[in-house]
């Protein structure tokens, strides 16, 4: 049987020697932020949970997002995260100004489409965007859209429904998955885009499909190393002196899958446990 995670309690705030980095996303597409965090700080604790019981997070509402971020980012704090990235284009959209807003003093770090880099090499000025609706419908997103559109590019938004959950489902050659991902390569070579942003964290897991899909002439940009150097930047120096190297997964879903694809991804030794719904305690005020 699958081990829960037991965690710190939050009556006792976690020493200097056991501060750690928490990331979290709706499920395994965090990963790939997880990785290149760990070229940025080889010697920091990290721990990460997956909600993949409640992923992907692009096909939940407002409300239950939020929920679940609140939940995790206590659920992180409670360990001892000292900063938090979140490694969820969705939850960053939706559910970031809360967090904040809740933990003023915690530094959280999310993860937006790269529009401004596709929009700084693009050759043709039309830019695709691979995302979830949750994400493209987001005031975040409009924002970001509006700022660089008034620059002269066209951004050309991609909805990719259930595009996440397949990737989620572990089979990256199913040919369910291949089907979908041709078909959204087929609008966006239809609307003669020559960049396209990856606007999910799970999309970094089929980026070689999606290139294959696009063809040689079309740029992907995936924004994971420039989240990760900037959460070094901001986090390194308050995981100095702690335990080095560890690193922690959890998931609400399947252990098994999570393992499966942190043995494939990942590249360093880490502990992959199940997270117990109960332990994710609702942050108080």
């Amino acid at each position: 049987m699958e081990s829960a995670l037991h965690f710190r309690s939050p009556e006792r705030p976690p020493a200097a020697a056991g501060a750690c980095v928490g990331v979290f996303d709706s499920g395994v597409g965090g990963l790939s932020v997880l990785r290149a965090l760990r070229h940025r700080l080889p010697d920091a604790p990290l721990l990460y949970v997956a909600d993949s019981a409640h992923a992907p997070y692009g096909e939940r509402s407002e409300a239950h997002v939020i929920e679940r971020s609140r939940r995790i980012v206590r659920h992180l704090v409670d360990a001892g995260a000292v900063g938090v990235v979140i490694a969820c284009n969705t939850a960053t959209a939706i559910a970031v100004r809360t967090l904040r807003d809740e933990w003023p003093a915690l530094p959280i770090i999310g993860v937006e489409p790269g529009l401004k880099p596709a929009a700084a090499i693009t050759g043709n000025g039309r830019v695709g965007v691979m995302a979830t609706s949750g994400t493209l419908a987001s005031d975040k997103f409009r924002q970001l859209m509006q700022t660089q559109q008034a620059g002269g590019v066209t951004i050309v938004p991609r909805p990719c429904p259930g595009l996440a959950r397949l990737i989620e489902q572990g089979d990256l050659e199913a040919p369910a998955l291949r089907a979908a991902i041709e078909e959204h390569a087929t609008f966006l070579r239809g609307e003669a885009v020559d960049t396209v942003v990856l606007g999910c964290t799970h999309y970094a897991f089929v980026r070689h499909h999606i290139e294959r899909a696009m063809g040689p002439a079309v740029r992907l940009v995936d924004t994971a190393d420039a989240v990760a150097r900037h959460a070094a930047e901001r986090l390194g120096h308050l995981v100095v002196g702690a335990a080095p190297g560890s690193a922690r997964l959890g998931t609400t879903g399947d252990a098994s899958r999570l393992r499966v694809f942190a043995k494939a991804w990942l590249g360093f030794a880490c502990v992959v446990e199940r997270v117990d719904e109960s332990a994710l305690s609702w942050p108080t005020r």
